[in-house]
């Protein structure tokens, strides 16, 4: 059950990254603001890596193959893609339509990890599965129907599509390393977060440099950015190294939960009652998934 609290805490942490991306995204280019997320997030990776190697003197430093190599590079570039959707969707739309839509990870992982991973999915996991994008649905899309176009539609999908090759991504690679499943889990987070900071940050230098300073200069939210960031990454990289991707994000989607309070309490936008069945459904998927 490890799995399940690793997956809360992501979805707690991804919930608050999210609103600090859309506030920062008010003043800061689309890959500026996806930068913010692996900044300062890079040297936690590190630390929590070594504390791994502390508390444990045994541990080997594991070999990395090319395989290892290739998800890593395809999980970064996707990642990155994906959260540059999503700052696009924050511009287009309101909070709850762009984060619920990118929601659409789920089901796009579940069906991706069947055809191209091999995932085995029970009958009662896949029916868990659905309610929750149901739910997602829902709450962040009923609600607002005359507001989204064809364009936010899409964004939306891609978003989803990118961050599900992420997370798929992410599991084979840990899956490869002959290590504990939370100690093979710290090394791909800190190669993945490497990758993106190192990437972004040479490309920003070369091509738009005054982003760089843009950062700085708002470095507060940058910072809580990054922050919540590691700390959301840490817990979605650990539960995918425990559990099948798709019920990680099935149970991962109480983020919902925690968005709303944001979207009521920060962008005071109004609850709805499509918000509490929603939720209600969301709680009903991941006791399903659970179960299975």
């Amino acid at each position: 059950m490890l799995w399940v609290w690793f997956s809360l805490l992501a979805a707690l942490m991804q919930a608050g990254r999210n609103a600090f991306q859309k506030q920062l995204s008010v003043n800061v280019p689309i890959m500026g603001v996806t930068l913010a997320r692996f900044l300062f997030a890079c040297p936690l990776a590190l630390g929590y890596l070594l504390i791994h190697y502390y508390h444990q003197p045994n541990l080997t430093i594991p070999s990395f193959s090319g395989k290892f190599v290739f998800y890593i590079i395809f999980a970064s570039v996707a990642q990155i893609l994906a959260t540059a959707l999503m700052v696009r969707l924050f511009r287009l739309k309101n909070y709850s339509i762009g984060a619920g839509l990118a929601k659409s990870e789920a089901i796009l992982t579940a069906i991706l990890g069947v055809l191209l991973f091999g995932t085995q999915i029970g009958w009662l996991g896949w029916v868990g599965i659905v309610i929750g994008s149901i739910a997602v649905f829902l709450m962040s899309v009923v609600n607002n129907l005359q507001q989204i176009s064809w364009q936010t539609l899409w964004l939306g999908l891609a978003s989803g599509l990118c961050f599900a090759f992420t997370s798929l991504s992410v599991r084979e690679a840990s899956l490869l390393l002959d290590l504990p499943s939370l100690v093979a889990a710290s090394w791909v987070l800190f190669a993945v977060i490497t990758v993106e900071a190192v990437g972004l940050t040479l490309y920003l230098w070369f091509k738009e440099r005054h982003v760089l300073q843009l950062l700085m200069r708002y470095r507060n939210l940058t910072i809580a950015t990054s922050v919540f960031s590691f700390l959301g990454s840490l817990g979605w990289f650990s539960a995918m190294s425990l559990q099948h991707v798709a019920f990680v994000k099935t149970v991962g989607q109480i983020e919902v939960f925690f968005m709303i309070l944001i979207s009521l309490f920060i962008f005071k936008e109004k609850l709805k009652r499509n918000d509490l069945i929603g939720l209600l459904l969301i709680v009903v998927a991941a006791i399903l998934v659970v179960w299975s």
